[in-house]
């Protein structure tokens, strides 16, 4: 037995897309560690990708933006009498294609179908589950380090939304359960998703600089996170926000990041 303990336990993984992901590397330790993995995608074309990636697995296509079809998984998943010890949310969305915009100039039509992809479709996806989770499981969600140090533009304060929505949802399912809801809180990554952010490549070496080690994070890390807070060994952790960042978030005044700024001022 390993220490995760989540050997034939049953997970739902949303949000994978390649081999660059957060999902995609939590879901392959959960693999690597015995458990058996369930996954949704939005389409068929996502689907055979993740077919490549994890052969033999049951996938579902789901849309989040839509409550009817969150509310019709839950129905389908009841009357195969699945239960799951864990889901990872690993969803977000948000539409950059006119460039990076100041906060004030934020359309609502993105600001609105940003939140619902990348925050409320959790509580829509809690709610739908309840029934077919496990009296003892672990729900986990990815946000960010710090909603107000990263160029994330709108999604900062959505991304803070869900940190919130993390925490009245353990308050919520505590009244009949013992769900666990925690979200972890990861610094700039390289991923695929990332990627499309402009500007983020240069707030992710800024973000490598501010880390105390000088060395970015690393997907894996915070994969390894999200395992442990999926896993009963983290029985003790509930409605918070785990912050992976290298230390970044208590460096911001590191003394050669400091020293470089005032050489060049």
């Amino acid at each position: 037995m390993s220490f995760l303990n989540i050997e034939n336990k049953n997970f739902l993984i949303t949000g994978v897309a390649n081999k660059k992901s957060v999902a995609y590397f939590s879901a392959k330790i959960l693999e690597e560690n015995g458990a058996n993995l369930f996954f949704t995608v939005l389409n068929e074309e996502i689907k055979q990708r993740v077919v490549k990636l994890f052969p033999n697995r049951p996938i579902f296509l789901l849309d989040v933006e839509s409550e009817g079809d969150i509310l019709n998984f839950g129905e389908i998943l009841k009357k195969e009498k699945i239960i799951f010890n864990g889901l990872l949310h690993s969803i977000a969305f948000a539409n950059y294609s006119d460039g990076m915009k100041p906060f004030h100039e934020t359309k609502l039509k993105d600001y609105l179908q940003a939140s619902t992809i990348s925050s409320f479709s959790l509580v829509m996806l809690a709610n739908a589950l309840k029934d077919v989770f496990d009296s003892n499981a672990s729900v986990v969600t990815i946000s960010i380090s710090s909603t107000r140090a990263t160029n994330y533009g709108y999604m900062g304060p959505i991304k803070a939304s869900l940190d919130s929505t993390v925490a009245f949802l353990a308050k919520s399912f505590s009244s009949f359960s013992k769900i666990r809801f925690n979200a972890v809180c990861a610094g700039p990554l390289k991923t695929s998703a990332s990627a499309g952010i402009p500007g983020y490549i240069e707030n992710y070496l800024y973000a490598e600089e501010l880390t105390m080690r000088k060395r970015a994070l690393e997907t894996l890390e915070v994969a390894n996170t999200v395992a442990f807070l999926l896993s009963p060994s983290s029985s003790g952790i509930n409605a918070s926000g785990v912050v992976v960042d290298g230390g970044m978030s208590a460096n911001y005044f590191d003394e050669k990041v400091v020293s470089a700024f005032s050489k060049n001022s």
